[in-house]
């Protein structure tokens, strides 16, 4: 890691304290595991079994063709 000073002229305890800080949220951040991901619902094994019988013919399954019952 390299930090530049752009502008003043920070003492070495400034510093110091400024890359202690840097180093100290560089570590934390990294510590933290990683939130499990979110599978999208398109995704999802279950959705995919069927649940019940298949659809019979008539002038209205195309309504129950997605949505649960």
């Amino acid at each position: 890691m390299t930090i530049k000073v752009v502008r003043g002229n920070p003492t070495p305890e400034e510093l110091a304290a400024a890359l202690a800080v840097v180093r100290a949220r560089a570590a934390a951040a990294a510590s933290v595991p990683a939130a499990p991901e979110q599978l999208d619902e398109w995704a999802d094994k279950n959705r995919n079994i069927p649940r019940r019988a298949p659809a019979q013919p008539g002038p209205t399954t195309w309504r129950g063709t997605y949505w649960p019952r």
